[in-house]
């Protein structure tokens, strides 16, 4: 008996009735011999973080804020967080840690630079729109490995698909797993996006809405804490009572969403950032407009994209692998006059 037949057989025993073991995939677009060791789910998630794709989230920023200070979250530092809060979920009401991992670890990998200003831009600019969730999973299938993609399995891709919005409504990933992964995102970047808002002086602690930061707790880890515990908590419940739907209990999800409304109208989209906000969205736009302009100059990868799906696309998906650094120094480079001493 090999070594992954021996871990799925003891994921039989650990993961509850209502969780996914590997044994029971739906499998991968291309079937492919099982690895020896890993199940299906682990080696989902080794292929993601060894992707260039994943190294570039350290250098995209998760909340516009320009800042060289070590503490302030990255789009990478966000991804970890969102897996452990995701795992310490899926262990309290019986999933599948591996599953969640890979789904994690490979959610905001179609992100734009600029964090949401990039995405703002590129679904302004592009004819039928552009989402990051939908754009990781074509990462992921189309871009990786040069245009041959990682063959994930269906349900590490239907979580990828389905971790965004903040709606209880619309579809939802069709394992818990996914679903624990989206409620997860929720939690980490309301949270440390105040964390970060507070490092950076744009918010003081007692500028929080009171009737939601006393249901849900006054420091960043006991907010945490409290919406962990009612995710759990709530997702059994539920369970028992014959729904298969993870997600928080009214009151505590109604705190989490007006903590986010606040965050949406004082940070994100609010005055305090918006003269960084507009400075972003022109370098990004700016750049797109140089290689819609100018196809050729883009590496061939993507010429050929232009060549078999269009030039909005070919040019999107250039511009949106892009880390923030790089897009930065493409506009000088492009743009801005160089001196020059004779």
């Amino acid at each position: 008996m090999k070594i992954r037949e021996e871990i799925e057989k003891k994921e039989l025993l650990s993961i509850d009735p209502w969780g996914t073991p590997s044994c029971k995939s739906q499998g991968r677009e291309t079937d492919e011999t099982p690895d020896d060791i890993r199940t299906c789910f682990m080696v989902d998630r080794d292929r993601i973080i060894h992707s260039k794709s994943f190294r570039r989230l350290k250098h995209k920023t998760q909340v516009y804020i320009k800042t060289w200070g070590d503490h302030y979250r990255t789009r990478l530092t966000h991804t970890l967080e969102v897996a452990q809060i995701a795992k310490t979920i899926g262990k309290g009401i019986g999933l599948n840690e591996d599953l969640i991992e890979a789904i994690a670890m490979g959610h905001d990998i179609g992100h734009v630079a600029f964090a949401h200003n990039g995405e703002e831009i590129l679904n302004n600019l592009l004819p039928g729109g552009f989402r990051h969730n939908e754009n990781s999973v074509r990462v992921l299938t189309r871009i990786e490995r040069q245009g041959k993609g990682m063959n994930l399995t269906k349900e590490v891709l239907d979580g990828i698909l389905h971790h965004s919005g903040f709606s209880k409504e619309g579809p939802r990933a069709f394992t818990l797993e996914g679903q624990v992964v989206r409620y997860s995102d929720k939690i980490a970047y309301v949270n440390h996006d105040i964390d970060d808002s507070v490092r950076a002086r744009l918010l003081k602690p007692e500028d929080l809405p009171g009737e939601y930061i006393e249901v849900l707790g006054y420091t960043h880890s006991k907010r945490i804490d409290t919406l962990v515990k009612d995710c759990i908590y709530n997702t059994r419940n539920n369970i028992v009572k014959g729904d298969r739907i993870v997600g928080l209990s009214d009151h505590i999800e109604e705190a989490l969403s007006g903590l986010r409304n606040y965050m949406f109208e004082k940070v994100y989209k609010g005055d305090i950032l918006k003269v960084e906000r507009d400075k972003a969205k022109f370098v990004l736009e700016q750049v797109y407009n140089y290689f819609f302009k100018y196809p050729e100059k883009m590496p061939e990868f993507y010429r050929n994209i232009v060549i078999e799906e269009g030039l909005p696309q070919g040019v999107a998906d250039y511009i949106s692998g892009m880390s923030d650094d790089y897009c930065l120094w493409l506009f000088n480079e492009l743009y801005v006059p160089k001196v020059v001493i004779y």
